[in-house]
């Protein structure tokens, strides 16, 4: 078996072994979202609840309530108007500034998540992460000898079902 140079280094290589496993986290999750029938990508729930938090955001604030590049919100923001989950206008207090906000559809889509899909990912997570204890490095070790043993899609007590039944699905596909 070849060592595991990224695990083996420690704090020298602790960006990269945290990218690992976010990256992992988010295709456990992205599995999760598609058992439940949900056409969404993992990365642009931050967005949708964003939004639902705080009311529509210009693309910047967006960017400031994510972290992540204005030029990467534009993207996602393009990307779930085609899905049909968000709607963007001009704010009332300056034509210049766009907001973007919750369509219906995105509505029903994250009140369904909010039921279903995200407390079996975050009881996924909190099952993953419940045994940890001491040093970030034996942390580390532990979450991805967890995620290796079960992935997200196997924790957590609650199954998904897919969106309800007046939500149109092709939009959600």
């Amino acid at each position: 078996m070849v060592e595991d140079v990224v695990r083996t280094l420690g704090f020298l290589c602790l960006g990269s072994r945290l990218r690992r496993i976010g990256e992992r986290l988010q295709a456990d999750t992205q599995q999760v979202i598609d058992e439940a029938g949900v056409g969404i990508q993992a990365g642009q729930y931050p967005f949708l609840a964003a939004i639902d938090r705080a009311g529509p955001l210009t693309v910047g604030e967006l960017s400031q309530a994510v972290g992540i590049s204005q030029p990467g919100v534009t993207r996602t923001i393009g990307q779930l108007l085609e899905l049909g989950f968000v709607n963007m206008q001009p704010a009332t207090d300056d034509q210049r500034r766009r907001l973007v906000s919750l369509s219906d559809e995105g509505r029903k889509l994250v009140d369904h998540s909010k039921m279903t899909i995200w407390p079996r990912v975050a009881a996924a997570v909190a099952d993953l992460c419940g045994d940890l204890d001491g040093p970030i490095l034996e942390q580390l070790a532990a979450i991805e000898d967890g995620l290796a043993a079960a992935p997200l899609i196997r924790r957590g007590a609650n199954r998904t079902s897919r969106l309800p039944s007046d939500a149109n699905e092709e939009e959600c596909q």
